[in-house]
């Protein structure tokens, strides 16, 4: 399917190059990926490494967590609160 760089071929030989392309291009970044992978597989401190990514991707859960939730009970409000059910369970 080689073409001269100046033919333009109809819509639907371009979708198929498009999807081509991208194909290729996901092949190649997995490749990379992987290679990657198997580089970080072969180091010694492997288990160390996960442990710190453990614990980066806990602090990064903790962190949107904390900005999508709900804000916390104000403090004091949870003091008084406190206060109030003592004084009603030493009353009683």
């Amino acid at each position: 399917m080689t073409r001269e760089a100046g033919h333009d071929g109809g819509p639907d030989e371009r979708v198929v190059l498009l999807v081509a392309g991208a194909a290729d291009l996901a092949v190649s970044a997995v490749g990379s990926a992987l290679g990657a992978v198997r580089g970080l597989l072969r180091r010694s401190d492997a288990a160390e490494l996960a442990a710190q990514a453990e614990n980066e991707l806990t602090a990064r859960g903790r962190l949107v967590l904390d900005r999508y939730a709900g804000p916390p009970p104000a403090h004091l409000e949870l003091l008084a609160r406190l206060a109030v059910a003592r004084r009603a369970a030493d009353d009683a």
